[in-house]
């Protein structure tokens, strides 16, 4: 190990913390770690020198690759300007073009209105207080509550937090949450009594794929099911597209394929193409206007960082590389090999249970050969994760899934590289 790895890794473990991560494991210094320095397309690169294919894109961020031509000439063309300006009462170029050009994908006089914040749980957090302040500006305050899905994960602030379903990370802080009710599938929205459904503000849903239930995608038609539902009680629609906009399911946004506009859309992960933290929550001209009157009805939520022009400029170079490589109109070759790449290994690997994939998105769960789960002290996909590192990849898992969520820019060669890179390390380290 070279010196200087061997001090960042010293200092990073006297003094940082890190998400999503045991702690007593990361401080053991025979834990392997490392230390990420480059990057170059879809490949990253550590301080020792050693080259990874980006499997998960750094935490579903990346969409064009590192380093992309485009969004680094935008971001010193800003820096030559400015890096940050208030946006409390200012206004600045290049978040207006953004706001314009987001809006610009949804039908006319739909969504209308771009509120900019820092993160996916930003996003979710600014789209439940808007729908909870919306109802007691318009005659509703009785509509306190929420719907969300088993499975849900929409982010990590406390009113994000409520509406996800996993015990290991929000039940110890339920009790300080927003009230929400949790539904199996969308026959337990038609079954809700009518009583029940007059108290909720919103219904909030991952479209297409739920990314931290291990990949998992809904039935075909859910989408509009749940949109003609919500219209039919005046229940306000929430879509979290953080992980989902922006091509990865093999269009713009997910809920373009089934012709489904939300009142609130949350977006995060790829708005800047994974440059840097941005988020924006669009909602319409509707909701907005409940905010007018004077200072009493304004919404009283903002962050510092608040349409950050650096970030603005990233996620306008954004949008352009997506127009000028006809990025979405290049994803089907892509999807189409990474289904058959995945199938291959499936076919030939009695570990895999089954294989998830929407678009670019893929989870493939491991359990024993006999169908039933490995046990969670044997960490089976993290170990795997670990190991997939000697074969050039980094990616993490869910639970006993491995996750393999490339950059759009990937190229079949690249896939192949990556599925077969997952498939030496389950053949190396995967507990029969």
């Amino acid at each position: 190990m070279k010196a200087e790895t061997a001090a960042w890794l010293a200092a990073d473990r006297r003094h940082a913390w890190h998400p999503f991560t045991p702690q007593d494991e990361w401080c053991d210094p025979e834990q392997p770690a490392l230390v990420l320095t480059d990057g170059d397309g879809c490949w990253l690169l550590d301080s020792e020198g050693r080259r990874y294919f980006d499997g998960n894109s750094s935490i579903w961020t990346n969409l064009h690759g590192h380093r992309q031509p485009r969004i680094d000439a935008a971001l010193r063309a800003q820096l030559e300007r400015v890096a940050h300006t208030s946006y409390l009462g200012f206004a600045n170029p290049r978040a207006s073009e953004l706001a314009e050009r987001l809006c610009a994908f949804f039908p006319p006089r739909s969504l209308e209105r771009v509120f900019f914040s820092d993160d996916g749980s930003t996003a979710i957090e600014c789209a439940v207080k808007m729908a909870i302040q919306y109802r007691q500006q318009t005659g509703e305050p009785q509509r306190t509550g929420f719907l969300a899905f088993d499975g849900a994960y929409h982010g990590d602030t406390m009113g994000a937090s409520s509406l996800g379903s996993s015990p290991l990370f929000f039940e110890r802080f339920r009790q300080f949450g927003m009230p929400v009710r949790f539904a199996a599938r969308t026959v337990d929205l038609l079954e809700m009594p009518a009583a029940a459904a007059a108290g909720l503000a919103a219904v909030v849903v991952e479209p297409l794929v739920q990314g931290v239930n291990g990949m998992r995608p809904w039935p075909a038609g859910m989408l509009r099911a749940v949109r003609e539902w919500c219209d039919h009680h005046g229940v306000h629609l929430i879509l979290d597209e953080v992980l989902t906009g922006f091509g990865r399911t093999g269009t713009m946004f997910a809920c373009q394929q089934e012709d489904v506009t939300p009142d609130f859309l949350c977006l995060a992960k790829g708005l800047t193409g994974g440059y840097l933290p941005m988020a924006a929550t669009l909602t319409t001209r509707a909701v907005h206007d409940a905010f007018r009157g004077g200072p009493a009805r304004t919404f009283h939520y903002g962050h510092s960082y608040t349409a950050n022009q650096l970030g603005c400029a990233a996620a306008l170079a954004n949008l352009e590389v997506f127009a000028a490589d006809r990025v979405i109109e290049g994803l089907p070759p892509k999807i189409r090999c990474l289904r058959e790449l995945l199938a291959g290994w499936a076919a030939r690997e009695p570990r895999i249970h089954e294989v998830r994939q929407t678009g670019l998105i893929a989870g493939i769960e491991l359990r024993r050969p006999d169908g039933t789960p490995f046990a969670a002290a044997q960490q089976a996909a993290g170990r795997v994760c670990l190991r997939a590192r000697a074969h050039g990849l980094l990616t993490r898992p869910v639970g006993d899934t491995l996750v393999l969520l490339p950059p759009l820019c990937a190229s079949t060669q690249e896939l192949a590289h990556a599925v077969r890179a997952l498939e030496l390390a389950v053949a190396d380290v995967a507990p029969s």
